[in-house]
């Protein structure tokens, strides 16, 4: 039966076949089976250890008479409080009445023998067994079985399937096995879909053995059949993103094949232990930031909002506020649900763009200049629907946190996107010959050899959409309007300046010969940022006493406030006349390369 279902695949997915029939041995099956089944009895039976047997105690929260007992204990300290009370108070009146006094201590110790002789039958006595609640203690073992499959899940296919997934690529690529694959005739989305169902099919086959005892328990702990399916829906697509952004890892990183799998589901590991104490923490709960987008590629916020008592949140959800653009997300499961497989489906089609790129030509780019467009413009997206929400936050830190995550993913594009030297030869060599002239800005926007400045432009401008938003919209912010609009508008224009000073800085040192280009450009870039600050701090000039120096470094923006706009505004010219002269140095080393490679062409013929 398994070897006709192993060839009923191999017709629909050759790739898938041959993953399946290398790891459905017999042995390796059995192996699944067994050590799922065993999973759940341990499971089982360690939560079956709890079971108020005939020594159940009478203060267990199962036992009905506990809350009389409690009530009852409850009315000796109170009795005994009043009475410690009243007796304080005759001492320091001293009434002549000699008798009041010994009658209150009588008392006294009268309740202090029967809230003693409570608590000794609290101690050693046992709740009958007819006065146990068993259907709320079945149904909260259930729901711990349940939470408990819950994490397992989690953590077996997301660290798991990582690992074994990067792992085999790894393997395919260091026995050569990997351009074999490519040379076949099936697609890219056949061969990586075949990887992404058939590497991990023993962690499917665990999962799926364990999945009716889960779903069982969840009925059984009246947790709604909705919510365990919304849970299941997100895993799945969990899965789907962190599988494809394992396959990407792996045809980008070549450099430490051994090291690949341990640093991949490393990462995996940590962004779930981050985010896990993220939802189980009562602080950092707030997603009107853009900082919490990178929450919603972790299953865990979700999984507490769908189950309340696995982090023991008894004050709702964080996300039962969530808004996005307004609009109340988290109000409703089905919505809530439908935003995080919307994000995970639009992040899992770009990945596999960029795997689909990098698995055809291992030497392109992971996007291409347009996708880098639609990859910033849905961030960016995502950014600003998180910012607009009818909460209270602080204006200036979800500016500086947008800015810095914006900052990055720029860094990230301009390495991704700028060409190495030998592909922009090919270019110069290419338009010299053929003298393509009339479409030079076609070129620059959309080619894949050409220089990436004015992409890089492109994807500022689009980054700085949100920050021209938002400034215009908190104009009535106390921080907005100490700044002013026009100053916080050319710190943005400054910001935009200076990271085509980095992509200028960072195109001039990939037309280098040596092998380490990408290493020295990220060096000279750190240098370029980091040098400037240093400097003037050693030499005693701050922000508040000389801001017109600091507006002309790298880190401008501590003295915008304190500096006027005729100052910023040249500023803004320094940067953009540094961008010239980078890009006039740049143009005249492309043309001596398009020149020379005509020459050696020419020769050669």
């Amino acid at each position: 039966m398994m070897l006709n279902f192993i060839d009923r695949v191999g017709e629909w997915n050759p790739q898938l076949f041959r993953e399946l029939k290398g790891r459905f041995k017999p042995f390796n099956v059995l192996f699944a089976v067994v050590s799922s089944l065993l999973l759940q009895l341990v499971v089982f039976l360690f939560q079956l250890r709890e079971y108020p047997g005939e020594e159940y105690s009478l203060r267990g929260s199962y036992c009905r008479l506990s809350t009389l007992y409690q009530q009852q204990e409850q009315q000796f300290y109170q009795q005994q409080s009043l009475l410690n009370q009243k007796l304080n108070n005759y001492r320091q009146i001293k009434l002549s009445d000699s008798s009041i006094i010994p009658n209150l201590q009588v008392q006294i110790q009268q309740v202090d023998t029967q809230l003693s002789n409570l608590r000794d039958q609290l101690s050693k006595g046992f709740c009958p067994p007819n006065e146990i609640e068993w259907q709320m203690w079945w149904r909260d073992h259930w729901e711990y079985i349940f939470l408990a499959f819950s994490v397992i899940f989690i953590f077996t296919l997301l660290v798991a399937g990582t690992y074994l997934l990067i792992s085999d690529l790894a393997q395919e690529e260091h026995r050569g096995t990997l351009n074999f694959i490519r040379l076949s005739p099936q697609s890219e989305t056949s061969i990586l879909t075949g990887k992404i169902l058939g590497v991990p099919s023993l962690i499917y086959l665990f999962v799926l053995i364990a999945i009716p005892l889960h779903f069982w328990a969840g009925h059984s702990a009246n947790i709604a059949s909705s919510y365990i399916l919304s849970y299941y829906a997100v895993i799945a697509a969990s899965c789907c993103f962190f599988y494809s952004a394992a396959l990407l890892f792996s045809l980008v990183n070549r450099q430490f094949s051994s090291f690949q799998p341990w640093l991949g589901s490393g990462m995996v590991l940590l962004l779930l232990f981050m985010t896990m104490m993220m939802a189980s923490s009562a602080y950092n709960n707030d997603f009107n930031n853009p900082g919490a987008w990178f929450r919603f590629f972790s299953p865990w916020d979700i999984t507490a909002y769908l189950f309340p008592n696995l982090f023991r949140i008894y004050q709702g959800s964080p996300l039962d506020n969530f808004q996005f653009f307004y609009l109340p997300v988290g109000k409703n499961i089905a919505s809530l649900t439908g935003f995080y497989l919307l994000n995970y489906g639009i992040c899992t089609y770009g990945l596999w763009q960029a795997i689909k790129r990098s698995f055809g030509n291992p030497q392109t780019t992971i996007l291409s200049k347009g996708q880098s467009y639609l990859f910033l413009a849905f961030v960016q997206v995502m950014f600003l629907g998180l910012m607009m929400q009818k909460l209270d936050a602080r204006t200036e830190v979800i500016i500086a946190m947008l800015a810095v995550i914006n900052a990055a993913f720029i860094f990230s594009l301009i390495l991704v996107l700028s060409p190495v030297r030998q592909n922009i030869q090919d270019w110069a060599r290419y338009r010299h010959q053929n003298n393509r002239n009339a479409s030079l800005w076609e070129d620059l926007v959309w080619g894949e050899k050409s220089p990436a400045i004015l992409a890089i432009a492109i994807n500022l401008v689009i980054a700085a959409i949100p920050l021209f938003i938002w400034i215009a919209i908190s104009h009535k912010d106390a921080n907005i309007s100490d700044l002013g609009q026009g100053k916080a508008l050319l710190a943005v224009a400054l910001s935009i300046g200076l990271m085509l000073i980095y992509a200028s800085i960072a195109q001039l040192m990939l037309l280098m010969k040596n092998p380490k280009r990408y290493v020295w450009s990220v060096l000279t870039i750190g240098a370029a940022i980091s040098l400037p600050p240093i400097i003037l701090s050693v030499l005693g000039l701050n922000t508040y006493n000389h801001p017109h120096v600091w507006v002309f470094s790298t880190f401008p923006w501590g003295a915008i406030a304190q500096s006027n706009m005729t100052t910023i505004f040249m500023a803004l010219l320094a940067d953009l006349t540094v961008v010239a002269l980078l890009n006039f140095q740049f143009n005249k080393q492309v043309r001596v390369l398009g020149e020379s490679a005509t020459k050696a062409l020419l020769a050669g013929r």
